[in-house]
């Protein structure tokens, strides 16, 4: 029990601080009569220590020095019995306690030491076996979510609801994965691009292993004091608790890629369906769904159905990417079938740089868009899927950079984003259809500007001010032949309905 609970004691009612009020949280483990003049051996940590203060030293030096010894050791406190062989704690002592944060407690005279003892041993008896049956009660519930969580979410807050404080689980990089607090505590926010929990108070972490690999930590909040021997036990239990859920998840993991349904699979299939479990194993997986990323998908260069030696190169091929992708930071998620894989890249330019060390002769690539969340995966690989007829061995092709070849092929779902990839920036600018419709029609008219200035009565100075506009605003080279013929095929596929944010 604490020492400022003790105090609430009969035989302790009547007893002062008079030094050390600080450190009145300490935990009483014992209480101990000593008047020798060196009470060194005779004490431990946790004492409450009781004496008359006959043998206390009588120089202001000596009682420093004894009073630091004594806070070394880690006692919970010193009471002394006033006034008596000593009529008051001596000056020198209050102050060293006072430095050390060590209570010292004037103790009436009449209060024998012995009802001290007697009453205190008995409360921290008490209180152990209260202890004791608390604890056996939060093993029974957490050993009951060990088998019935559906989460660490689940974990996180059972551990929090029992011993009532701010709890959270942060992986081994401190990314928060799961967090629980009382409507009461006060949370100063969670950042969102790293998705780390910023809180007021100071916390307590208990590592979390699974195969001696340290994955993570349950971090319970201080919340003015550090967790009691209750709390910390169940806090160290609860680390089991979380360990043995992600192992499981883990397990559950390594065997969806074995059997060829994995993660990246159902979210390219669209497939995903976002329950607590399946958000975990995401972001146990280091997919982040507030992230852009690109789907690529490459098509090695071999006849289907592939050889036994082709499919030990395919596999070998999926080890050393995803050994690539963890150096980059990216999350290590590859799928394959037949000759073709299928992973996530951060942004275009990765893509290209893994693509260029790939290390497979003759394999082609497409890279999707960068898209963000479960459904984005979905969409990017729907693009790169699209663009596998227009593929040439050994190289590397963007979604944009098909978008043409595909349109002048006659495909018409090249149609709408062919459209949005030059006119996208003019939906976020007020007038932007006005400026879309200007370049389409000087388009349409060769780029003469005075043909186009009639077609659209307006003045050839206006029309030069939109033109100069446009070109700001979609980052156009008028004078650029690529840029004049795309704007020319566009042109001639416009429609007034077509919108492009």
């Amino acid at each position: 029990m604490r020492l400022e609970q003790a105090m609430l004691l009969n035989t302790l009612s009547a007893a002062r601080v008079v030094a050390g009020a600080a450190g009145l949280d300490r935990t009483v483990r014992w209480v101990h009569v000593v008047d020798l003049p060196d009470p060194l051996p005779w004490v431990r940590e946790g004492e409450l220590v009781l004496t008359t203060g006959y043998a206390w030293p009588r120089k202001a030096e000596a009682q420093r020095e004894l009073v630091a010894a004594l806070a070394g050791i880690g006692l919970a406190g010193i009471g002394f019995g006033v006034p008596g062989s000593i009529k008051r704690i001596p000056d020198a002592t209050r102050e060293a306690a006072e430095a050390q944060g060590l209570p010292l407690l004037e103790i009436p005279w009449e209060v024998p030491f012995s009802s001290v003892t007697q009453e205190l041993l008995g409360a921290i008896v008490a209180s152990q076996y209260e202890t004791i049956v608390q604890s056996e009660e939060i093993h029974r519930q957490l050993m009951g979510a060990a088998l019935e969580a559906d989460s660490l979410q689940d974990i996180v807050a059972l551990l929090g609801r029992l011993i009532g404080r701010a709890v959270r689980f942060e992986r081994a990089d401190g990314v928060v994965l799961a967090s629980w607090v009382e409507r009461t505590e006060s949370v100063a926010h969670t950042d969102a691009d790293t998705g780390r929990a910023a809180y007021a108070d100071r916390w307590t972490s208990y590592p979390v292993y699974v195969k001696k690999e340290r994955i993570g930590a349950l971090a319970v909040a201080d919340a003015g004091a550090p967790p009691t021997e209750l709390e910390r036990r169940a806090a160290e239990f609860a680390t089991l608790v979380a360990a043995l859920h992600l192992s499981g998840q883990r397990q559950l993991a390594s065997l969806e890629s074995q059997l060829g349904v994995s993660f990246l699979y159902a979210l390219q299939e669209g497939a995903f369906e976002p329950t607590p479990q399946t958000i975990e194993r995401a972001k146990l997986l280091g997919f982040d769904p507030r992230h852009e990323c690109c789907v690529v998908l490459a098509v090695l260069d071999v006849p289907v159905p592939l050889s036994p030696d082709d499919i030990v190169r395919r596999e070998r091929l999926a080890e050393r990417l995803k050994s690539r992708l963890k150096g980059l930071g990216a999350p290590q998620l590859v799928s394959y079938a037949q000759e073709q894989l299928s992973y996530l890249a951060p942004d275009e330019a990765t893509a290209r740089r893994l693509c260029e060390s790939f290390g497979a002769p003759g394999a082609s690539f497409a890279v999707s868009r960068p898209h963000t969340g479960f459904g984005g995966v979905s969409q990017g690989y729907a693009e790169v899927r699209a663009m596998l007829p227009h593929l040439e061995k050994g190289r590397c092709f963007t979604y944009d950079e098909l978008l043409l070849p595909r349109l002048l092929a006659g495909e018409r779902e090249a149609r709408a984003p062919f459209l949005q990839s030059l006119f996208r920036p003019f939906a976020a600018v007020r007038n932007g259809r006005l400026f879309v419709d200007t370049l389409a029609e000087t388009a349409r008219c060769g780029y003469q500007l005075r043909r186009a200035a009639e077609r659209l009565s307006i003045h050839p100075k206006t029309l030069r001010y939109r033109l100069d506009r446009a070109a700001e605003i979609g980052g156009f080279d008028l004078a650029d032949e690529e840029t004049r013929f795309n704007l020319q095929l566009a042109a001639r596929i416009l429609s007034p309905e077509d919108k492009f944010d």
